[in-house]
């Protein structure tokens, strides 16, 4: 396939796609595509093994609806064959051969010629002097022109790790992070192209940035791997990142963690990734949040948990116990006569703050404590507790649970 310096694919000028997939100019885009799920499924190589010509076929059909199937490709298209048939100057050196940049070709008037460099160069100025005219039309439509950029890309995204207190958890906090992540090479600020050399259009994608994969029955559209997708290419690489165009750069950024967030919760902050290419925007950093446990209390969604030893007098006869909460005063916890361990007491609004301003509440369980050691005077009280309670049948209903299990299974 012909190309000129510019990346212009010449010989599509020259290529009736509207007859090769068998339909009229006037054919709706329906109508096309029809045409082309028909032609694609006779003349498909997986269905025909062995057949050249229709394979030769199928490579045409994906050709023209490449093109005619696209509707701003479309429309190109149509403009450039009718200046074409109309017999332009811009097309009066564009034969069947195609043409070659650089050379100069007589006009229809036979007067004047033309040189398509110099005719891209003041068509590309539009009258105006802005860009418009053949250089856009071809640059559109195949993928040409000298003014190719490198399509703007997102820049990749980062992920981390912090690693927090449970009171900052809780509150909000601010934390800075250092981060090393991908950047535009500084030597050819991320081209991949040795610095003071040009780029010229990617032979490989014909400046598209991607190419059409056919995977047997349908096709899909691929980053080109010539270019990356950047639509041009160096003759030679940029020797500090050897052509891909990226490198290391390291930073320290303030990341604010809202108040409320959980152990293993995942944050994203826009913006706050690697640097995009050719004027495309920042990536996203994710940060993995780790909370250090807290040495008292446990957090349960939005409220706090905390364990309160009392001493068996305590349960069994009633007490005020004093307590803590997070961030605030004490409160005394009643702890009714007859309070089995384990039970849990729930403190109205002393637990996690919420996003609308109301807080949790605050769980204390309470956690019977016997003594290792007893001294003279508690032993005593205790022998004389268990002489008055002794006829207390406490395991009774054990022994009639196991009798009655006993007599069903006999």
């Amino acid at each position: 396939m012909a190309d000129t310096n510019d990346g212009i694919r010449s010989d599509w000028v020259n290529k009736d796609f509207y007859a090769e997939l068998g339909v009229t100019k006037t054919a709706t885009q329906d109508d096309i595509k029809k045409a082309y799920r028909k032609l694609a499924r006779a003349n498909h190589p997986d269905s025909n093994p062995g057949d050249e010509a229709k394979h030769e076929k199928f490579k045409k059909v994906a050709e023209a609806y490449d093109v005619v199937g696209d509707p701003d490709k479309r429309k190109k298209y149509d403009e450039v064959r009718s200046l074409y048939a109309g017999g332009g100057a811009a097309f009066n050196g564009f034969g069947r051969g195609g043409f070659t940049g650089g050379a100069s070709y007589p006009s229809s008037g036979g007067g004047r010629s033309y040189d398509f460099e110099d005719l891209f160069a003041q068509a590309g100025q539009g009258g105006s002097g802005q860009g418009g005219g053949f250089a856009d039309m071809f640059g559109d439509l195949f993928g040409g022109g000298r003014q190719r950029r490198a399509r703007p890309t997102k820049g990749a995204d980062i992920e981390t790790t912090a690693t927090i207190g449970f009171v900052d958890a809780l509150e909000g906090v601010t934390i800075s992070l250092r981060l090393t992540s991908e950047a535009p090479c500084p030597d050819c600020n991320g081209t991949g192209g040795k610095p003071g050399t040009k780029p010229h259009v990617c032979n490989v994608c014909g400046g598209q940035g991607s190419v059409i994969q056919d995977l047997g029955g349908f096709q899909v559209s691929e980053t080109c791997p010539a270019c990356g997708g950047r639509q041009v290419v160096y003759d030679e690489a940029c020797p500090t990142c050897h052509g891909t165009g990226h490198g290391l750069a390291g930073r320290t950024i303030s990341a604010k963690i809202p108040a409320g967030v959980k152990d293993g919760q995942r944050i994203r902050l826009r913006g706050k990734g690697a640097v995009g290419e050719a004027g495309g925007p920042n990536g996203d950093l994710f940060v993995d949040v780790k909370v250090t446990p807290h040495r008292v209390f446990t957090r349960k969604g939005d409220n706090l948990g905390l364990e309160v030893p009392i001493a068996f007098d305590e349960a069994a006869l009633g007490a005020e116990v004093r307590i803590p909460t997070l961030g605030g005063a004490p409160v005394t916890l009643k702890v009714p006569a007859g309070t089995p361990n384990g039970r849990t007491f729930r403190v109205r609004g002393k637990g996690v703050k919420r996003a609308d301003g109301t807080y949790g509440d605050l769980l204390a369980t309470v956690e019977v404590q016997v003594p290792a050691v007893l001294d003279p005077t508690a032993r005593e009280a205790l022998e004389a507790y268990r002489a008055a309670t002794a006829g207390r049948p406490l395991r009774a209903g054990l022994f009639d649970a196991v009798s009655s299990e006993a007599g069903a299974s006999a």
